[in-house]
């Protein structure tokens, strides 16, 4: 009877301490995941999507033919991007680094350094044209993205972004941001040198 009554008091604590020992192991995979969440997002932020580098390039650029931006005769194709280095610019009305980098843009239409293409990102027509009438238009051609699907094929991140290409229509390289006489002179113009000298 001894055995019985301390058999019968044991065998509560035993219980209580198998549930204290099963615990972490109930719950081991939910905080595992939320810990590799955690961490993911933590590099994530720490990441600059300024330098997170195109897919695309080495590529041709994606077929596309767009209508001009309001107010302007000439638009935008993929066609017209062969035979000359050239640069694509993405913009905006709406943006803000886009009216940072204008003015520079303005100075290198007037320069003609290299022909300078626009791809309207997603904007009201009538606030394009605004945007070109008032703070002037550098560009040789406008497309209107007007759904942002051709910026998609592009694989934009965000305005303003500027893609150098090449002679043939490929993509050789992508700038995040506003451009700025910088990165123009540091990056931009000496990879322009270097594809024109290429293709000679």
């Amino acid at each position: 009877m001894t055995k019985t009554g301390v058999s019968s008091q044991a065998a509560p604590g035993a219980v209580e301490a198998g549930r204290r020992r099963g615990f972490p192991r109930i719950y081991a995979l939910p905080l595992l995941v939320f810990a590799v969440i955690a961490v993911a997002f933590a590099v994530g932020l720490k990441l600059d999507p300024r330098k997170i580098p195109s897919v695309l390039i080495g590529k041709p650029v994606p077929a596309f033919e767009l209508g001009p931006v309001k107010g302007r005769t000439l638009g935008l194709s993929s066609a017209d991007l062969k035979g000359e280095v050239s640069l694509v610019n993405v913009f905006a009305s709406w943006c803000t680094e886009c009216r940072v980098e204008h003015p520079f843009l303005m100075r290198l239409a007037k320069e003609g350094a290299v022909p300078l293409y626009g791809l309207n990102y997603k904007d009201k027509p009538d606030d394009a044209q605004k945007w070109l009438d008032g703070l002037g238009d550098p560009y040789a051609r406008t497309g209107a993205d007007l759904d942002g699907r051709v910026a998609i094929d592009l694989g934009v991140y965000g305005v303003p972004e500027t893609f150098v290409i090449d002679r043939t229509g490929t993509i050789a390289y992508k700038h995040i941001g506003a451009m700025t006489p910088k990165v123009y002179a540091e990056t931009i113009r000496p990879l322009i040198d270097k594809l024109r000298r290429a293709g000679s």
